[in-house]
């Protein structure tokens, strides 16, 4: 179970790890996003570094409007335990967002009056 934190107008932030091609990792804050339907999204310049591999390029409808997203083969890890997942890396995200897709195989537990925030098995 990792504990997670609240942002402004309480978002749900979360601390995971992105893991490089190389085997190198990359702490990051990602927020919650109950409206993605997926895993993982993040803007392209959030990729450098990564070198994760391009898989195919997907039209989304977003709350913005309608938006290609090209998808990696990425690697993250949770919890201690490493997942490899499909990554939407598309231009305008400002943040890294997980969807929830999670919450079909965690548990998320949120109660703001006593600040308790986890995602858990």
């Amino acid at each position: 179970m990792i504990s997670g934190f609240f942002g402004d107008e309480n978002t749900l932030f979360f601390s995971i790890d992105l893991i490089a091609s190389d085997g190198l990792d990359f702490a990051a804050n990602v927020m919650l996003d109950t409206g993605f339907s997926y895993w993982l999204a993040m803007d392209k310049q959030d990729l450098d570094g990564l070198e994760w591999v391009r898989l195919e390029r997907q039209m989304m409808r977003t709350a913005r409007g309608d938006f290609n997203f090209d998808i990696y083969a990425g690697k993250v890890r949770i919890d201690g335990q490493e997942f490899d997942i499909p990554v939407h890396v598309g231009e305008g995200l400002s943040e890294i967002l997980i969807g929830l897709q999670w919450l079909t195989t965690r548990r998320l537990v949120v109660d703001m009056s006593l600040g308790i925030l986890t995602l858990g098995s």
